[in-house]
């Protein structure tokens, strides 16, 4: 089966909208898609086994040069740029992502191929547009559950540090606080349960946060692995792979590339954000 083929197989099978499969297939095979785009490449391309650095090249070359004021696209800066001064054209970026994400899980399902290329770090995470639908419904939370779940070593090297981020997002934490988790707040009780705080914009400690079981478990799994941090001085309980405390944008990054795998999320409008997740939780509450 070659790039188109699995475009057309994906697409007929998926769950996704009409309209979304539509947009898919122009996104991807369309006159600036990536398919074609591949294979006007001197030497070709082949998509199947793309890797980011040539997923970037096609979104600058089609989509993105207008908007990067002379800016290569090639890393942090350039989707800050993005996200800044031109959200809508963000958030189309990370549409077509997504579209790409879902399409390599396809090739992986089949068994085209073995590993999807890791695309979060194409990924501008721009904030939801002002009036969004700020909440999950039952069965996207329980989707979103089935998503963290299956989130593994295939999608990530720092998985663990991934997962626990979207569960501490469903324990009220906004994006802001998640990143400022504190290895110096994490409190273990005789129960089992964890308790944390996490430092609010003036380095206070910050409101109490009691973990629910499925998050705590999550945090366990993560300190078995958290890698010391460059700086000794360094407190911040999620560490990038250079050791360091992370930014703002990398929690929508994250849950960006986490929700891409399933239509149901990734299909979603609004799209899914870090703050969408804040404010479902784990449980409905009572005035719901």
């Amino acid at each position: 089966m070659d790039a188109e083929e699995l475009l057309h197989a994906w697409l007929n099978d998926s769950v996704l909208r009409h309209s979304t499969r539509a947009e898919y297939t122009r996104e991807l095979a369309g006159p600036r898609g990536f398919l074609p785009w591949c294979h006007q490449q001197k030497p070709p391309l082949d998509a199947l086994t793309a890797r980011p650095k040539d997923i970037a090249a096609w979104a600058a070359d089609q989509h993105l040069a207008p908007y990067l004021d002379d800016r290569p696209f090639d890393g942090p800066d350039a989707l800050t740029h993005l996200a800044e001064k031109h959200p809508e054209q963000a958030r189309s970026h990370d549409r077509r992502i997504t579209a790409l994400t879902q399409y390599y899980e396809a090739a992986r399902d089949r068994g085209i191929i073995t590993l999807p290329p890791n695309l979060t770090a194409l990924r501008s995470g721009v904030n939801r547009p002002a009036g969004a639908k700020n909440r999950l419904d039952r069965m996207e939370r329980a989707v979103l559950f089935t998503v963290i779940g299956g989130w593994g070593p295939t999608h990530s090297r720092h998985y663990q540090r991934d997962r626990l981020a979207v569960y501490l997002l469903l324990e009220g934490l906004r994006p802001s606080h998640v990143i400022r988790v504190d290895t110096r707040h994490l409190y273990p009780q005789p129960d089992g349960v964890w308790e944390i705080r996490a430092p609010d914009d003036h380095e206070n400690t910050g409101r109490k946060f009691t973990l629910e079981p499925l998050t705590g478990a999550a945090l366990k799994e993560y300190l078995k692995v958290r890698p010391e941090p460059a700086d000794p001085g360094e407190y911040a309980l999620l560490l990038n792979h250079n050791r360091q405390a992370l930014q703002y944008q990398w929690v929508n990054k994250v849950v960006g590339q986490m929700t891409a795998t399933h239509p149901l999320l990734a299909d979603r409008e609004p799209p899914v954000t870090a703050d969408t997740i804040a404010h479902t939780g784990f449980w409905d509450s009572l005035e719901s």
